[in-house]
């Protein structure tokens, strides 16, 4: 193929992709939409429930066990599935508070996020959180207000919501007619038309039936009732003279967010909101984010992600490659930048949730799974070519710490295993006391929960059971500086130190008096909130406190 049509190729298969993540605050219905995606995406046939009890199967994205017995997402999950024209890449992000990191990680990977709202509690505390993050990598954001079903707030109500808590205008796209038992449907505002439900008593298993007429047909008001008939016409018109008009630049700009009504759980709205998402969505060459043009035709992606154990049968593990240029392909070479080294990218797997095929081929915006024996790192470049410009994913300062006390003495050679794996797939940070090796080994965590899921995957994926003493320290400072005695600083009864992964000296502080204490006492001591000479997201896109 002639580098002209190898350049065609390229820029069309770039266009096709879509490439977003998922957010919301928990129990917004986000793995109940993802899957509903999948059905109307032909990836799945019937629809299962995270949490129903009378089904026997689980929600496709939440593959592993501790996320199927709590109902809650607690990892990651990558759905790739195709829609009329388009590649969908969807990252499935956990919702708790405390698995923000893993988060973050997933959002540097993605061209745009929906964001996903339920109607009778509007914008959430988690929701603001991550759409700060959105925010501060300027990537699109669409709105879906789900649990149409149930009674709620106002839809007016919620535009107002959005505009003062975060801070960006918003455009309905569609607007709902009736709330609870008595939502019957929605009106595109751009086609002018009236879409109007029927589940026929399927339970959301199935795509759901839609009537479509024009607003001004007879048979509307008779359908619809003259009083909703009514309303509707004054919404409309009250959101044709004040509200914002639809501005695509805007949506990709980041300062306007196109708004969806509907119910996950009985599909209605799902398929106009997709249809409507994958014209407007950008494509990797519009995304504003790239470090690299995507149709440069070397190859280049990141490893946002590594996921250990996917499948405990082969007790295997994978590192997530988005993919930001070129065209990456089955046992390619590629250098990897941190090391200098080149590799072979070998057994490249394409992912629906847990289940994998061969992926033979990829374009910027496709995530591929690589085989990983050890050597990947969250954050490495891979490329081709003249060397690219690497993507900064930040780690995190740990907030929680625990110290490890593993109940079988015969298991420690499992545990260490175990605690590696985890730790470079970012479940929780490992760090060590200095002079004692692997026998006294201090995990940290961002989120709490962190740790339930550490005792959990020990136990169910590494055979080892762990009880874990936690530490009353709140803050964890990184140690820059020359002559620093860390035996004194251990010597306070305010203070630990520890060492990193890279054998960094980390220092564990009681409070804020002990912070303040320590740094008088060493004022040629620098406390870093990360290791030195890596981003966090206070240095990428300031402060960003509580998150």
């Amino acid at each position: 193929m002639s580098n002209h049509s190898t350049s065609e190729a390229i820029e069309r298969e770039v266009s096709r992709r879509r490439t977003f993540a998922i957010i919301s605050h928990p129990d917004a219905g986000k793995t109940t939409l993802t899957e509903k995606l999948l059905l109307y995406g032909g990836a799945i046939h019937l629809a299962g429930s995270v949490k129903s009890r009378r089904a026997a199967k689980h929600a496709v994205s939440d593959w592993m066990e501790l996320e199927k017995q709590r109902g809650i997402s607690v990892t990651s999950s990558v759905l790739q599935f195709p829609y009329q024209d388009y590649a969908i890449n969807l990252l499935d992000t956990p919702g708790h508070a405390d698995f923000s990191e893993d988060t973050y990680r997933t959002l540097a990977a993605a061209d745009s996020a929906v964001m996903l709202m339920d109607v009778a509690k509007g914008v959430e505390a988690q929701t603001l959180k991550l759409f700060k993050v959105c925010a501060m990598r300027k990537i699109p954001i669409f709105t879906f207000v789900n649990k149409m079903d149930r009674w709620g707030r106002k839809p007016l109500e919620l535009m107002e919501e959005i505009e003062d808590v975060l801070g960006i205008r918003s455009c309905p796209i569609n607007w709902p007619i009736g709330m609870g038992n008595e939502f019957k449907g929605v009106y595109d505002r751009l086609a002018e038309e009236l879409i109007l439900f029927d589940s026929a008593g399927r339970h959301g298993e199935a795509r759901v039936e839609e009537k479509v007429m024009a607003l001004d047909d007879p048979q509307a008001e008779q359908i619809l009732g003259t009083t909703r008939y009514e309303q509707l016409l004054e919404d409309v018109e009250l959101l044709d003279i004040a509200g914002d008009p639809f501005d695509l630049q805007r949506v990709h700009d980041g300062e306007l967010t196109p708004m969806f009504f509907g119910s996950a759980i009985t599909n209605f709205g799902v398929r106009p909101f997709l249809d409507a998402f994958v014209e407007m969505a950008p494509n990797p060459k519009q995304a504003r984010d790239h470090k690299v043009e995507p149709t440069r035709p070397d190859f280049s992606g990141f490893i946002f992600k590594i996921q250990a154990n996917m499948n405990p049968s082969h007790r295997d593990r994978l590192a997530f490659v988005r993919i930001t240029s070129g065209v990456f392909e089955k046992d390619m070479q590629a250098q990897l930048q941190r090391t200098d080294r080149q590799i072979k990218l070998a057994y490249p797997q394409q992912m629906m949730a847990s289940e994998r095929e061969m992926a033979d081929k990829g374009y910027a915006g496709d995530i591929v799974g690589l085989y990983d024996p050890g050597r990947f790192r969250i954050g490495d470049t891979l490329y081709t070519g003249d060397p690219v410009e690497e993507t900064e994913i930040p780690r995190f300062s740990p907030e929680h710490f625990a110290v490890v006390e593993i109940q079988d003495a015969l298991k420690r050679k499992q545990l260490v295993k175990g605690l590696q794996q985890l730790s470079e797939e970012g479940t929780i940070q490992v760090f060590h006391q200095p002079g004692k090796g692997s026998l006294d080994v201090v995990v940290g965590a961002v989120g709490i929960l962190q740790f339930e899921v550490l005792k959990f995957r020990l136990k169910n994926e590494y055979n080892v059971e762990v009880s874990l003493r936690r530490l009353d320290f709140q803050h964890a400072r990184w140690i820059e500086g020359e002559d620093i005695d860390e035996d004194a600083l251990n010597r306070a009864d305010y203070l630990k130190v520890l060492i990193d992964r890279d054998d960094l000296p980390l220092l564990l502080l009681r409070n804020d008096w002990a912070l303040n204490y320590t740094l008088q006492q060493n004022p040629k001591m620098k406390l870093l909130p990360n290791p030195p000479g890596t981003p966090g997201l206070e240095q990428l896109h300031g402060s960003t406190h509580g998150f």
